[in-house]
Order: structure tokens, then C-alpha cells, then sequence
């Protein structure tokens, strides 16, 4: 249904070094830059387009798909060592698919950095 979405951080160097980091478990990786950066494995569906430094975090609640349960822990472990602050290990979500992760915020999203 959706095409991309983006989200508008306060430190577009920062957040680009945390999703380089966190995405490339799941084949994602820079797409398009400069300006706003686009993240995807094979075309641009995610990006981070750059606001005020002064802007106050806005929550966003955003989930990346996973080929497996293999894939879901990687992409755990690359977010954590990134900085991720995590809510949730990954498990089994029986309310969700099996290979829905994990939670986490203070992901440099929409100014979470």
C-alpha cells in the first residue's frame, strides 16, 4: 500500500550513521542522497529528510520487514550496538507475522538524536 515514508530528523549525520548501520542486516542501504537520504534494497522506501535542530522529537512507530528470524536477531544486534534503547527483544508477536522483531525507540528517526 505504501510507496516510501520518510521521517524528519535533527541530525541527518547522525541518523544516516545509526540506519547504515541498523538496516544493512536486512539488505538495506543508502539509495539517494544528497539532500534527503533514501534508504531500500532495491528502490528508495525509506528516507530521512533533514528538520531544525531545534525541532522537539516526535515519536513515529516504524517496522522493517525480515526475511527470517535469523535476519530479525541481525538487525537487533546492529540497532543495539548503533544505540538503539530497545522495549522489546526479539520474540514472536502471535498478534503479528512470524518474522515481526523487535521494539525499540530512541531510534534517530524524527529526532530521537
Amino acid at each position: 500500500m505504501l510507496d516510501h515514508f520518510s521521517v524528519m530528523v535533527r541530525d541527518l549525520p547522525t541518523s544516516a550513521a545509526f540506519y547504515d548501520r541498523a538496516l544493512a542486516p536486512l539488505g538495506g542501504r543508502r539509495i539517494m542522497e544528497p539532500g534527503p537520504i533514501a534508504y531500500g534494497v532495491d528502490s528508495p522506501d525509506f528516507w530521512l529528510v533533514p528538520g531544525p535542530a531545534e525541532a522537539a522529537p516526535l515519536e513515529a512507530h516504524i517496522a522493517f520487514t525480515a526475511p527470517d528470524r535469523a535476519a530479525v536477531q541481525a538487525f537487533y544486534d546492529a540497532a543495539v550496538t548503533a544505540g538503539a534503547e530497545v522495549l522489546h527483544a526479539p520474540r514472536v508477536w502471535p498478534e503479528y507475522h512470524p518474522t515481526y522483531g523487535f521494539e525499540a525507540r530512541g531510534l534517530p528517526s524524527s529526532g530521537g538524536r
